[in-house]
């Protein structure tokens, strides 16, 4: 009887201890198959969203608003991502759509050729510096890179040295604090086109959302930009990723933005099919799933994690990639 007590007891051990160790192990293992940007989102601190939007008939304004509010958040994390279809897309196309456009047209729009400076160069990166012959609004902002300081740039451009040709990769505007960002072109297409732009607070509003900065630097070895804000302190922007699948910037705050926006997403959508975002999916905080939504009827939320781009191909900026804002934290990013 004892020894049969025994065995028994040492077996009913056994049955547990086996099956503890497999739930461990079976959940370490499913962790360690999240992948890194989903994982950290997790934990991270939930942002108010808000949309701001507002519908138009014209192709060439940005009509969609979508603002990141948190008095807390001192860095997060933006990415552009190629769309789903990007794989089956054959025919890019990315001309202006001037179609119901009343108060803007391709003539009053035309303007002289910019000037075009080489700021840097590299075996691996060229930075341009771009000089319009006007800009929408006044402004003395300097661009420095190295010990170089540079005045009236317009538009900064950052190229990438890729399969045997310089792939631009950022365009960001001074004056005003716009950026638009893409992944290096997959390998079966030679080029694809900018879509939704975004700034890096604080937003102000001047005739449309913008930040309002004194200096924008660049760090070619740390490939990070420093933005010195007119309200004073500095954000920085850090190129953490780039291939022919995705761009990662980690944005940092010297302290945190409050009362207004620290960031907003810029973008326009006419039609499903005319448009450069279409669709937009938050992760709310404690929520079970995704909430997904139209980018026009989409009410505002407070969310870890949102995804705003396109499921269907658009007969506007196709290959334009979809853009995601997470990664949200109460502490500067890491210096890289």
């Amino acid at each position: 009887m004892a020894r049969t007590f025994f065995l028994r007891l040492f077996a009913l051990s056994l049955s547990l201890g086996l099956s503890l160790g497999l739930s461990l192990g079976l959940s370490l293992g499913l962790q360690g198959f999240v992948p890194t940007a989903q994982a950290a989102s997790l934990d991270g601190l939930s942002v108010k969203v808000t949309n701001t939007s507002e519908p138009v008939l014209c192709a060439e304004k940005d009509n969609v608003a979508v603002n990141f509010a948190s008095p807390e958040v001192k860095s997060f994390r933006i990415e552009a991502v190629h769309p789903a279809y990007m794989g089956s897309l054959r025919q890019d196309r990315w001309e202006p759509d001037w179609t119901a456009c009343e108060d803007i047209s391709e003539e009053t729009s035309a303007k002289p050729h910019p000037v075009m400076h080489t700021l840097y160069e590299d075996g691996n990166l060229r930075i341009m510096g771009l000089t319009f012959s006007e800009f929408w609004r006044p402004t003395d902002v300097t661009v420095t890179i190295g010990d170089k300081v540079s005045r009236n740039v317009h538009l900064l451009q950052l190229l990438k040295k890729h399969r045997g040709k310089a792939e631009e990769v950022i365009a960001m505007y001074p004056g005003d604090g716009y950026w638009r960002i893409k992944p290096l072109p997959p390998q079966h297409l030679d080029w694809t086109a900018y879509g939704s732009s975004f700034i890096v607070g604080p937003v102000e509003f001047d005739q449309r959302p913008v930040a309002n900065l004194k200096d924008v630097a660049f760090d070619p070895e740390a490939m990070r930009f420093t933005l010195t804000l007119a309200k004073g302190g500095k954000a920085r922007v850090a190129i953490a990723d780039l291939n022919e699948e995705r761009m990662t910037l980690d944005v940092s705050f010297d302290q945190a933005v409050s009362g207004m926006p620290f960031a907003t997403l810029r973008s326009m959508y006419v039609t499903e099919f005319n448009a450069d975002v279409a669709r937009i999916a938050v992760r709310e905080e404690k929520a079970r799933s995704w909430r997904e939504d139209m980018i026009m009827t989409f009410q505002d939320a407070t969310a870890t994690d949102a995804w705003m781009g396109r499921l269907v191909p658009s007969r506007h900026n196709t290959s334009a990639p979809d853009m995601m804002f997470n990664h949200f934290r109460a502490e500067p990013a890491p210096s890289r």
